[in-house]
């Protein structure tokens, strides 16, 4: 950034020509931040800027991309800097504020739009994509609150703060991104749903967005899909060696039913992409049903929900149960119809790949009893159930020793341990000052054994099924965390964040 030159301090304020208030894009609380202020223009057309002490220069390149003039500063004291940031922003309020009272009802949604297309806006949102992928971020949250509208990244699954619009033209981005998503931008009292493609570069995103009205206004929700990723292999997920090779052996199989069960998020789906990239696509006919595709897959038929045109998860199973399939991807069992469709594929000689929401793998076949397919089904069909958890990474750019209270190691452990040295990350700017960096997967897996068979017939109590699993060889979530905490892959905190025994 080239720094403008310090303007004389004979050059007074009352000098310059009055700015009628802000440009679009700037905010009290930008100016407050940066602890600088437009403060007129000068007879040779150039913006006049008060500059605190200690104020961020880096700011002065917005403000003279916002007004278009080549900007010079003035010092100025704290005190006389914020009441001239208070005098100029209270203008600008005043001015939008009888701006929208001259306005005519029936032109409300022209100026709506004219508003959302306007560059400040247009900019805003563009930018705000850009850092989301750029901070790997899986979410954007614009929430409406009282004071106006936050914004807040998912990176890693947890939300972290994110840049806020300028209060000005909060309501004019919400419009923007919802005319990108084809929703109604003058219907602002029901939810609405929609799609935005996006080019980044040489990527492709698509943005599933979402809009719920609240008490201050619309909150909206952005997921981002890279259409150009790389679905994970099944090896690089982070599974234990025991584990991978019965997942090896169960995604082979010619018929039956493999479940992946946890929490919204916790990686399913990424897991039975995983599974579906270990069959062969060339000899195999393979058809996924999913909301939405996530990935492309090569050599795959791959069937979108779309529930306003009637096709469910369901109807599209039936569907493609007639196109002659080997394997089935079911993205999601969630009521009686499609479990007993999908429970039937694998006993007609399928083999399907599904996921079910439930908190644990022994949870999974009570979960199935209940959505009404009969015990024996579940019996002859179930071949294996994973249930899994994503954890964040512990940073390996600042990793530093640490020795977590051994309260904490005994909840994971099951049993009492003495003081452990392990390692985490300390923050770093790699790592955004939080200490992780990535996620891994924890897993358990229940491989169904004939007694387990049986005691499903049985109707056996679920710690019966988890003593008939362990004595498999189960081990669960909790001891697989404990063994990544160890490798100093992760750390105490982060698996009981996420594990629930």
């Amino acid at each position: 950034m080239n720094t403008p030159h310090s303007e004389p301090a004979a050059d007074k304020i009352h000098s310059l020509v009055a700015l009628d208030g802000l440009a679009d894009g700037l905010s009290r609380d930008y100016l407050l931040r940066h602890r600088l202020c437009p403060l007129g223009v000068r007879a040779d057309g150039r913006l006049v800027v008060g500059v605190a002490p200690d104020a961020l220069l880096t700011g002065l390149d917005d403000i003279a991309f916002a007004y278009r003039q080549e900007v010079v500063t003035q010092d100025m004291a704290h005190d006389e800097l914020e009441q001239t940031i208070e005098r100029t922003t209270a203008r600008t309020e005043r001015t939008i504020e009888l701006a929208r009272v001259g306005s005519a009802e029936s032109d409300f949604e022209a100026d709506v739009r004219d508003l959302a297309n306007q560059p400040p806006v247009i900019r805003f949102v563009n930018l705000l994509v850009r850092d989301a992928y750029d901070a790997a971020a899986s979410d954007i949250h614009l929430e409406a609150i009282r004071q106006g509208l936050t914004a807040r990244f998912r990176i890693d699954g947890v939300l972290v703060p994110a840049p806020e619009p300028p209060r000005q033209l909060q309501h004019a981005v919400v419009s923007r991104i919802k005319l990108l998503a084809e929703l109604d931008i003058a219907e602002r009292r029901r939810p609405q749903d929609g799609r935005i493609r996006v080019r980044l570069e040489t990527r492709e995103l698509d943005l599933r967005v979402s809009t719920v009205p609240t008490m201050y206004g619309e909150s909206v929700v952005l997921r981002l899909l890279d259409r150009g990723g790389r679905p994970v292999g099944l090896d690089e997920l982070g599974m234990p060696p025991a584990i991978y090779r019965q997942m090896e052996v169960l995604t082979q199989r010619p018929h039956g039913m493999l479940l992946v069960t946890g929490p919204t998020g916790s990686g399913k789906t990424t897991t039975l992409y995983g599974a579906l990239q270990t069959r062969d696509p060339t000899t195999e006919k393979i058809i996924t049903v999913e909301d939405p595709v996530e990935y492309q897959l090569e050599a795959i038929t791959q069937v979108p929900i779309h529930r306003a045109a009637g096709v469910t998860f369901a109807s599209a199973l039936r569907a493609i149960l007639r196109q002659d399939p080997d394997v089935v991807m079911i993205g999601e069992m969630r009521d009686r119809e499609t479990a007993e469709i999908a429970v039937q594929a694998s006993m007609t000689g399928h083999l399907v790949f599904s996921t079910l929401h439930t908190n644990d793998a022994i949870a999974a076949i009570p979960r199935l009893l209940d959505l009404g397919v009969p015990d024996y089904l579940v019996a002859a069909t179930l071949e294996g159930i994973l249930a899994q958890r994503l954890v964040r990474k512990s940073c390996r750019s600042c990793l530093v020793p640490y020795q977590p209270s051994p309260e904490h190691i005994a909840t994971l452990t099951g049993r009492p341990q003495g003081p452990q040295e392990l390692l985490r990350g300390a923050g770093c700017d790699q790592c955004r000052g939080t200490g992780y960096r990535g996620r891994i997967g924890l897993f358990e897996l229940v491989f169904m054994t004939d007694a387990l068979k049986d005691a499903i017939t049985h109707r056996a109590s679920r710690n019966e099924l988890r003593t008939l699993a362990v004595d498999g060889g189960f081990t669960p979530l909790r001891i697989d965390g404990w063994q990544k905490v160890s490798a100093g892959l992760t750390t105490i905190e982060e698996v009981l964040r996420v594990v629930q025994e």
